[in-house]
């Protein structure tokens, strides 16, 4: 009896010691994500240039998005410019309900002059600098005949971006009970709203399709007609409460709601991030929460190169040919892939390679002649535990794939070689069938 205790409690020593170390393996990727203790309820990083996503907290929930619903009706304001279809110095008439919405109190606004003439350019510095939600409603109008018709554009643009959980209900972000009556779409209390992954999706592709955005979002302090300076909500620009080094955009948003959000981006040496908040806890925290973001980012996060220039996969360095004066051929990557990833993760990426098939023939073989360069598929990178969050949208995906090509140049083979391959396969054949008769008899 003592004998079995002795080995039961040896047995049990080993077990507990062997689960311990099993609870510190790598196991789900999101499970293991950083804890950067941010009071927000969900927040997203992104290379700004290919979209790929280093971080996300809940960046599925569908959030009330306030004013940051603003970066839509910026994209459709430049897109109607670049179509011509509205112009930078086109005058736009205040009306009645502009006006009187100008002067609600509680609002983030300049006042806009019933009657008076206001450039497009006066009204979008209004909307993309101090949030001015009268003069976005000036601009959604003159886009679309009425706010109501703008908001169906804005849903449409949205399916065309890529989101894929949204709603918008209005031009502006602000709460339906807000606009005096004049409700676009939803019911009197409704907003606008979205996930952390699509607000991050339409910042990235705001200033990817229209750079000149930035020229606009960087600005700390409006200097409107009126003689007043309206200071840019966004705090963590040059000259203000919280200034970044780099921060050039984009978006603060805040309701009773939505909480207290911010979609900020920034760049240092040619590398930019993109980062979301939503429904932080107060207006200084969403700063707080961003810098957190972005320190991360700059602070563990660069350009790193994962494959080389001419690799070749191992085990796939050629393909078969068919009728050609050689059997394979070599192939190689034909650039290098570079990625920006956690720089402790470098060595967590194997390469992939992807042969296209529609370049071989139903054996499974190119078909000569293969000339040197022709492009066989592509060469991507995969994390060998599935750490890797993957990118915002496909586009983004295909920068991290390089074309796989033909190292050397196979030509077709003539028909005296091809008959001699014939003549040869056809003995192999016989050889081969021989042999094997011959194993049996023993």
């Amino acid at each position: 009896m003592k004998r079995f205790s002795k080995i039961s409690l040896i047995f049990i020593t080993v077990l507990t010691l062997v689960l311990s170390q099993l609870a510190f393996l790598p196991n789900d990727a999101k499970a293991n994500t950083v804890d950067l203790g941010l009071k927000a309820e969900a927040a997203i990083i992104l290379d700004g240039k290919t979209g790929r996503i280093l971080y996300e907290k809940n960046a599925d929930k569908v959030l009330g998005i306030a004013s940051m619903s603003k970066m839509m009706t910026e994209y459709i304001v430049l897109e109607s410019i670049k179509n011509k279809k509205i112009t930078w110095d086109q005058k736009v008439n205040i009306n009645e309900y502009i006006h009187k919405l100008s002067r609600a109190p509680g609002l983030s606004n300049v006042g806009l002059t019933q009657g008076e003439d206001y450039t497009v350019k006066e009204l979008y510095e209004a909307m993309a600098i101090y949030s001015g939600n009268a003069a976005t409603v000036a601009l959604a109008e003159l886009i679309s005949g009425s706010e109501k018709n703008f908001v169906v554009l804005m849903n449409k643009k949205a399916g065309e971006l890529g989101l894929k959980d949204y709603k918008f209900v209005n031009s502006s972000g602000l709460n339906n009970s807000s606009l005096m009556g004049n409700i676009p779409a939803g019911n009197e209390n409704e907003e606008n709203v979205m996930t952390a992954r699509d607000t991050a999706t339409l910042a990235y592709r705001l200033i990817t399709d229209y750079p000149e955005a930035l020229e606009y979002s960087k600005i700390s302090r409006l200097k409107f007609r009126d003689g007043r300076e309206y200071p840019n909500f966004n705090w963590m620009l040059p000259g203000l409460i919280y200034q970044y080094e780099g921060v050039d955009g984009l978006k603060t948003g805040s309701t009773d709601f939505a909480g207290f959000g911010h979609t900020a981006t920034a760049i240092r040496d040619g590398q930019r991030y993109i980062t979301v908040v939503m429904k932080s806890t107060s207006k200084t925290e969403r700063f707080e929460d961003s810098i957190k973001l972005m320190n991360y980012a700059f602070g563990n996060f660069g350009k790193e190169e994962l494959v080389p220039a001419n690799y070749q996969v191992k085990g796939h360095k050629t393909i078969p040919v068919a009728d050609g004066k050689a059997n394979s051929v070599k192939i190689e990557s034909k650039e290098a892939i570079t990625a920006v990833i956690n720089h402790a993760n470098k060595e967590n990426y194997k390469p992939e390679l992807v042969i296209d098939e529609k370049k071989l023939n139903k054996n499974g073989k190119l078909e000569a002649p293969v000339k040197k360069g022709d492009v066989i598929g592509y060469l991507t990178v995969k994390s060998k535990d599935g750490t890797d969050y993957g990118f915002i949208d496909e586009a983004g995906a295909k920068t991290a794939r390089v074309d796989v090509v033909a190292a050397e140049t196979v030509e077709k083979a003539n028909w005296f070689v091809l008959s001699a391959q014939a003549v040869g396969g056809f003995f192999a054949d016989i050889w081969s069938s021989a042999s094997e008769t011959v194993k049996g008899w023993f």
